[in-house]
């Protein structure tokens, strides 16, 4: 499966890009899943993610949860907290 995934502030900044397509290998099938596969793919990735329960998550443009499935997801926006005011 191939996905769009676009990193946000502090997340981009480590990683070293604003986007990129992958190719997910077929156990990664959870938000979670993702998180932790990325996590593998390199020092930047591992230091971006390094705290992944801080890590807000849209797929298709709608905030989910760690557990939610990546079925059906064409594109990936990982990112900071933010902070309001």
């Amino acid at each position: 499966m191939t996905m769009k995934l676009i990193y946000f502030a502090w997340v981009r900044e480590r990683i070293g890009k604003p986007e990129e397509d992958v190719a997910l290998p077929a156990d990664v099938k959870t938000v979670a899943d993702l998180l932790r596969w990325l996590r593998s793919r390199g020092e930047e990735y591992e230091h971006a993610l390094q705290y992944p329960d801080v890590i807000r998550v849209a797929i298709n443009q709608e905030h989910v949860d760690h557990r939610e499935s990546l079925a059906g997801a064409n594109e990936i926006a990982l990112f900071p907290p933010m902070t309001g005011g």
